[in-house]
């Protein structure tokens, strides 16, 4: 399972890397930039939130034993 939420998050910050090259700095909120944007804030949320998982399963192992 470890594998898996480490290749989630590598997928997440290609898509990050991907979607930075197509944005428009001069009009974020217009057209492709927008939707790259989403995409972007949402691979951010998505990669939080695994991260998160991981940080709890570690704690679960190292408490949970007792």
């Amino acid at each position: 399972m470890k594998y898996f939420i480490y290749t989630l998050i590598l997928i997440g910050v290609s898509l990050i890397i991907y979607n930075a090259t197509v944005l428009d700095f001069s009009n974020l909120l217009l057209g492709d930039s927008k939707t790259a944007l989403i995409s972007i804030i949402a691979s951010a949320c998505v990669i939080v939130l695994l991260l998160i998982l991981l940080v709890s399963r570690t704690i679960q192992q190292k408490y949970g034993k007792r």
